[in-house]
């Protein structure tokens, strides 16, 4: 089974680029096997962030089962094959795009074909990095409904870090299957840092890791450079591994080695 790693947190506040720093984090730093990153985002950017192309959805598959399955050919084998498709081959790891929502009608009988021929591909890997939507309520059913770790994004200020106590109720509430939660805070201007930390427990949050703003990484992504091209001097991409290293760690015993510069 694949190891399932999640990020949630209102829009904005750099979830798509942290997914993406963790991918580039197992790529270089974790060699126990191929790496599926998802982007269950509607507004779907991760595969900019990557530089990987994206040919076709699932969402776009999914509209065309209603009108469009060849003569001859059963709706599950159809399915089967627009999921693969849909899968694009990076370097190191593969991206799929789930893509738009669900338009007006029922979609029961396309999404369980989806989620079939989606959990088929996740046993191919040993990582999964999903990208979901804005909050937890629309977790996308067609990914997982387990996951192993969950990153929850915040800024620093206080609307930002109640937002994600209230993705945090969300998750108690809902009785999702999550192992482990972690709460990041981005893009904190250096020299804030336990201003921050403060900040966040008088919301009832206990913060497990700061990413300082880095005003490269908002460069280089301004002018659609990929993460992988981001210098491992920044501080935000040292900042993210050492928490990554630090979550996943104690499982694999990879995390000194993935700090190294």
């Amino acid at each position: 089974m694949p190891e399932i790693l999640a990020f949630a947190g209102k829009g904005g506040v750099g979830k798509t680029t942290l997914s993406a720093l963790l991918v580039r984090y197992l790529v270089e730093h974790v060699k126990g096997g191929p790496v599926f990153a998802v982007d269950a985002d509607p507004n779907s950017n991760l595969n900019e962030l990557l530089g990987t192309p994206v040919r076709v959805t699932i969402g776009e598959a999914r509209e065309l089962l209603k009108k469009d399955v060849p003569v001859g050919m059963s709706k599950e084998s159809w399915v089967g094959l627009k999921v693969h498709e849909a899968v694009i081959e990076g370097d190191g790891y593969d991206l799929l795009v789930m893509g738009r929502p669900e338009g007006p009608g029922c979609y029961c009988a396309a999404n369980s074909l989806a989620k079939k021929h989606i959990d088929l591909l996740k046993d191919n890997y040993a990582f999964v990095v999903i990208d979901n939507e804005a909050g937890m309520e629309h977790m996308s059913r067609l990914v997982t409904q387990d996951v192993d770790h969950l990153f929850v994004i915040s800024d620093g200020s206080s609307r930002g870090l109640m937002t994600a106590r209230r993705v945090l109720d969300i998750i108690a509430e809902l009785k999702l299957n999550i192992r482990n939660t972690y709460v990041i805070v981005n893009r904190v201007p250096e020299g804030s840092e336990d201003e921050v930390t403060a900040r966040a427990l008088r919301t009832g949050i206990e913060v497990s890791g700061i990413v300082r703003n880095d005003e490269v990484m908002a460069r280089e992504d301004s002018e659609g450079k990929t993460i992988f091209s981001l210098d491992v001097q920044s501080p935000a991409l040292a900042d993210a591994y050492g928490i990554f290293a630090s979550t996943l760690e104690k499982k694999h015993g990879y995390g000194e080695r993935a700090t190294k510069r």
